[in-house]
C-alpha cells in the first residue's frame, strides 16, 4: 500500500521532487566515473607492444620488499609488503646461461632499452610518444624487420622505425642526430624498420650491440630476456618452466627474477603504466570518497527542503490518524523511487564521463595512454547501490522531526517555523565543529603532501556539514547584525529581513552549498600553489649560482658541465630521483659534491656538506625528524632501481621543500637512474651568459638561463601539474555548483502563493524581486563569510604543517573571481524562477488549491 501511495506522491509532485532527482542524478554520474578511474588502476590492461612475438619475458623485480613476523597470543602472524621503486632495476647478463637450458626453449634473447631520443634543429622530432634506444640483435622481439636499407654493424649505424622515417623524412644514408645517456652523437641511418603490428606508444632505434651497450650504461647487465619456445611447446607450460628453473636465482643486489607472460608483459615493457595504477587508485579513491561526502551533504540538504516543503502535507497525515513508522515508510519509499531513477540514468551518464577523465588524464600526462581505460559493471552498480543508500538516509535524516512530534504539534509547524533548531540538531553540529577543528589541528603537524591532502579536503567538508546543521541559528545571528541596514534600505530590504529572520531554516538551507561551493573551491584553488610558492621560495633563496643551465629534451649530458668547468669556476650537475627507506618513498637528488657550497646552500643546521662523497648523504630536517637521524647516523635505503645502500648521514638542511629530502653525490644517482642526464646544471662564474652559450653551442636544446628565469619555468611545470589536481576536483565543485542552483531554485519555486499573497497586499512586482535579490545577497554575505573562513583555517593550517609558516598562498583576484562566480549562481537562481512564478496572475495563486 505505501509503495503505490509512494508512486501516486512522486508522479503527482514530479516538480517537488525534480531537484533531489537531479541532485542524486549527478552525484551517481560523479561515482561512477570515479569508480571506472578507480577500477582502471586496479585491473586495467597494460598491452604490450615491444615484447608481442615473446611469449614470455624474463625481468627484474620492481618492487621494493618488506616481511613483518608478529607474535601474539601464541600466534604467528607474518605480513608481506611491497612497494615500486622509480627506475627499472637490470639483470645478470650470464642469467641467459640459465635460461637457455631450460626444456622448450627455442632462443634467448638479452633485451637492451635505453633513453634514446631523436633531435631535429627545432628539438624532439616526436613530441608525443617517448622514444628509446635496443640493439638490433633484440628486433626480433616485437618483430622489426627492414623494408628497406640494412642492418646496423658499425658504431655509427643507426636503424629507425618506419614512423619516425615518415615524420622527419629520412631514408637510408641520412643523418639523424639522437640524444641519448652520452653526449648527443650523429648517425648514419642505415636502415628503416616497421613492426609486425602496430606500435602506437614508442618510437624504437635500434644501434649495434656494442654501441647500444655503451648508451645502456651498464655493463655486464640487461633490462629483460626473451624467452622463445621451440615448436609446440605452449606459453603457459614455458613460463611454468621458466618459473621453476630460476626459483631462487637473484639478479644483482637481491632482486628477484620475474617470469611474465600474456597480459603481464605490458607492465614489464611499460614501467611508467604500472607505477600509473598506484596513482590512479589513490587518485580515483580520493575524488571518489570526497565526491561521496559531499554528495551525501548536498543530498540531505535537498531531500531536507523537500520534506520542509511538504510539511502541511504530511502534518495533515499525522491528523488522520498515520503513524510515524507509515510516513517513515513512505518518505523512504519516495526517495527509493527516485534513487533508482536518478541512480540508473546518473551511472548510465557516468560511464562517458569517466572515460573523458581518463582521455583528458592521457592528454595531461598524467596518466599514461598505454594504461587503458577498463569499465565494468561494478562502478556503475556501486553508483546505484550508493544513490539508493543515500536517498533513503536522506529521507529518513529528514523526517525525523515530522515524525517524532505529536500531530497537533505539526500542524502548528505546518504554518509557522520553529524559532530553534531541535536541540540533537545543534549537539549534532557542535560535534562535527568540534571534529573539524580537530582535523585543522591535525592538519598543522602533518608534514608529507600524501597525508595531509585527503586530510585537507575532509576537513573542508566536515566543518561545511557543520555549518549545515548549525544553518539556522547562523542566518538568525547574521540577520541580527544585517538586519538595522536592511530596514533603512526601502520596502524590499525589509520583506527580506522578516523573510530571513522567520523562515531561518529555509535559508539555512541555501546558506550550506554555497558555502561548501566557496570553501571547497578556494581550497583547491589555493592548497597546490601554497605548497609551490613555499618550494620555489626556498629554491631561490638556495642557488647561489650566477647561471643555469636547462635543456629543451631529455637533459643536460655530462660532456656539457665538463666543458663549462674551469679553474675559477664551479659547476654543479643535478639529478633528481625516488628512493625507498623502507617502504616510504623520499625525493631525491644528486649534486657535484666540488664546490658544491658556491652554487647551492640548503641552510645546514647540523654537519657539513664538504664530506659529501658517494658514500654519505645529506638529509633534510624532515627526513632527519622522521627517521631519526642525525650527522653520523647510518640510514639504509633503496636507490631509484633497486639497489640497497646504507650512506652515513653528514649533514641536516632546513630547505628540504625545494631540494628534496635526501641529497647524494651525483655520480652515485646517476648510475642507478634511467636518465642519467642533469635536470639542471648550476654554474657559478664570472662569464657573461653569451660566453656559456657559446661554449655550449654543439649541445641542441641547451639553454642558460638566469636563476629568475630557471624560477619561471618551475613555476610554469607546476601550474601544469596543478591543472591534474584542478581537473580531478573540478567535477566536485561542478556537482557542488549545480548543487546551489538546484537548492535555490527549489526554495524559491516554493515560494508561489508567498509572492502571490505579497502582491495582493500591494507589494510590486519589482519589490518582490528586490527581496529575493536582498535575500540572496544577504545569503551570499554569510555563505561567503563561512566559506572563506573554513578555506583560510584550512589552508593556514596546511601551509604551517607543509612549510613550518602560516602563509598560505591566496591570489586576490582569484578569491574575487570564485565570489563573484558563488554570486552570480546565487542571483540567477533565484531570479529566473522568481520571474517564473511571478508570471501567474496573484488571484488565482491565492485561490488555488494547496
Amino acid at each position: 500500500m505505501m509503495l503505490r501511495y509512494a508512486l501516486r506522491t512522486v508522479q503527482a509532485r514530479k516538480g517537488g521532487f525534480l531537484g533531489a532527482f537531479f541532485a542524486l542524478m549527478c552525484a551517481a554520474a560523479l561515482i561512477t566515473a570515479c569508480g571506472t578511474l578507480l577500477e582502471t588502476g586496479l585491473r586495467g590492461t597494460i598491452a604490450t607492444e615491444r615484447y608481442a612475438a615473446t611469449p614470455v619475458v624474463v625481468s627484474a623485480d620492481q618492487n621494493v620488499h618488506q616481511t613483518t613476523v608478529k607474535h601474539k597470543k601464541g600466534k604467528t602472524k607474518v605480513k608481506h609488503k611491497a612497494k615500486p621503486i622509480a627506475e627499472r632495476a637490470w639483470l645478470p647478463d650470464d642469467l641467459a646461461t640459465e635460461l637457455r637450458k631450460v626444456p622448450g626453449v627455442r632462443e634467448v634473447i638479452p633485451e637492451l632499452t635505453f633513453l634514446a631520443e631523436p633531435l631535429a634543429p627545432g628539438g624532439a622530432v616526436d613530441k608525443d610518444r617517448p622514444a628509446y634506444g635496443h640493439a638490433w640483435d633484440s628486433a626480433a622481439l616485437t618483430p622489426y624487420t627492414l623494408t628497406t636499407g640494412t642492418a646496423p654493424k658499425a658504431d655509427g649505424d643507426l636503424v629507425i622505425d618506419r614512423r619516425l622515417a615518415e615524420r622527419a623524412h629520412l631514408e637510408p644514408g641520412d643523418r639523424l642526430t639522437v640524444q641519448s645517456t652520452q653526449s648527443p652523437r650523429t648517425y648514419r641511418v642505415t636502415g628503416i624498420a616497421a613492426p609486425a603490428q602496430e606500435v602506437r606508444h614508442q618510437t624504437a632505434l635500434f644501434f649495434s650491440t656494442a654501441e647500444a651497450r655503451r648508451l645502456a650504461a651498464h655493463p655486464g647487465q640487461v633490462t629483460a630476456f626473451g624467452v622463445l619456445p621451440t615448436k609446440g611447446t605452449d606459453a603457459a607450460v614455458l613460463k611454468r618452466s621458466v618459473s621453476t628453473a630460476l626459483y631462487g636465482t637473484r639478479a644483482p643486489h637481491g632482486t628477484t627474477a620475474q617470469v611474465s607472460a600474456g597480459d603481464g608483459r605490458g607492465p614489464v615493457e611499460f614501467l611508467d603504466a604500472a607505477a600509473a595504477r598506484t596513482k590512479l587508485v589513490s587518485m580515483g579513491g580520493a575524488m571518489g570518497g570526497t565526491s561521496l561526502l559531499v554528495a551525501v551533504l548536498v543530498v540531505v540538504g535537498t531531500f531536507a527542503l523537500s520534506v520542509q516543503q511538504r510539511h502541511r502535507e504530511l502534518a495533515l497525515l499525522r491528523a488522520i490518524a498515520a503513524t510515524p513508522g507509515q510516513i517513515r515508510a513512505l518518505l523512504g519509499r519516495e526517495a527509493l523511487i527516485v534513487g533508482a531513477a536518478a541512480g540508473t540514468t546518473g551511472a548510465l551518464a557516468g560511464l562517458p564521463l569517466g572515460s573523458w577523465l581518463h582521455g583528458r588524464f592521457v592528454a595531461m600526462g598524467a596518466v599514461p595512454a598505454t594504461l587503458q581505460h577498463t569499465v565494468s559493471v561494478f562502478p556503475p552498480f556501486a553508483a546505484l547501490a550508493a544513490t539508493l543508500l543515500g536517498a533513503w538516509a536522506a529521507a529518513r535524516i529528514s523526517s525525523r522531526r515530522i515524525v517524532r512530534i505529536r500531530p497537533a504539534e505539526a500542524l502548528a509547524e505546518a504554518r509557522a517555523e520553529r524559532t530553534r533548531p531541535a536541540w540533537g540538531r545543534i549537539l549534532a553540529g557542535l560535534a562535527l565543529l568540534a571534529g573539524g577543528v580537530v582535523l585543522v589541528a591535525v592538519l598543522s603537524v602533518l608534514r608529507t603532501e600524501p597525508a595531509s591532502t585527503p586530510v585537507t579536503f575532509l576537513a573542508v567538508v566536515v566543518l561545511a556539514s557543520s555549518v549545515a546543521l548549525l544553518g539556522p541559528l547562523l542566518v538568525r545571528a547574521a540577520v541580527a547584525v544585517l538586519g538595522g541596514p536592511l530596514a533603512l534600505t526601502g520596502p524590499s530590504s525589509r520583506l527580506a529581513r522578516a523573510n530571513l529572520r522567520g523562515h531561518a531554516a529555509r535559508m539555512a538551507s541555501v546558506v550550506t552549498p554555497l558555502t561548501l561551493l566557496i570553501g571547497m573551491t578556494c581550497t583547491v584553488l589555493f592548497v597546490q600553489p601554497t605548497l609551490g610558492n613555499a618550494a620555489r621560495a626556498q629554491a631561490r633563496e638556495g642557488i647561489r649560482a650566477d647561471w643555469v643551465v636547462a635543456a629543451q629534451g631529455p637533459g643536460v649530458p655530462a660532456e656539457a658541465a665538463r666543458r663549462l668547468r674551469t679553474q675559477h669556476d664551479t659547476v654543479t650537475e643535478v639529478v633528481r630521483t625516488t628512493v625507498r627507506v623502507g617502504l616510504d618513498k623520499y625525493a631525491a637528488q644528486g649534486v657535484t659534491p666540488g664546490g658544491l657550497t658556491r652554487t647551492w646552500d640548503p641552510d645546514v643546521t647540523a654537519g657539513s656538506l664538504t664530506k659529501l662523497t658517494e658514500d654519505t648523504v645529506a638529509v633534510s630536517e624532515l627526513a632527519a625528524d622522521q627517521l631519526h637521524l642525525k650527522p653520523g647516523s647510518p640510514l639504509k635505503l633503496t636507490l631509484g632501481d633497486g639497489t640497497p645502500a646504507t650512506p652515513t648521514v653528514v649533514a641536516v638542511y632546513a630547505k628540504g621543500l625545494g631540494f628534496g629530502d635526501l641529497t647524494f653525490a651525483h655520480d652515485l644517482v646517476a648510475r642507478h637512474v634511467d636518465n642519467p642526464l642533469a635536470t639542471s646544471v648550476l654554474v657559478s662564474t664570472a662569464r657573461t651568459q653569451t660566453q656559456l652559450a657559446t661554449t655550449l653551442r654543439e649541445f641542441p636544446g641547451i639553454h642558460v638561463l638566469a636563476p629568475a628565469a630557471a624560477d619561471s619555468i618551475q613555476a610554469a611545470r607546476q601550474q601544469a601539474n596543478a591543472e591534474v589536481n584542478y581537473l580531478a576536483m573540478g567535477l566536485v565543485l561542478a556537482f557542488t555548483a549545480i548543487a546551489v542552483v538546484n537548492t535555490l531554485a527549489m526554495s524559491v519555486s516554493e515560494r508561489v502563493r508567498e509572492f502571490a499573497l505579497l502582491r495582493l497586499a500591494g507589494a510590486t512586482r519589482r519589490q518582490v524581486l528586490g527581496m529575493l535579490r536582498t535575500e540572496a545577497l544577504s545569503v551570499l554575505l554569510l555563505a561567503t563569510a563561512l566559506g572563506s573562513g573554513i578555506a583560510l583555517a584550512v589552508l593556514t593550517a596546511f601551509s604551517v604543517g607543509m612549510t613550518g609558516e602560516a602563509a598560505p598562498a591566496i591570489t586576490p583576484l582569484v578569491y574575487v573571481a570564485v565570489v563573484a562566480l558563488a554570486g552570480l549562481l546565487a542571483l540567477v537562481a533565484t531570479a529566473l524562477p522568481g520571474r517564473v512564478a511571478l508570471r501567474v496572475r496573484p488571484v488565482t495563486v491565492a485561490t488555488a488549491k494547496e
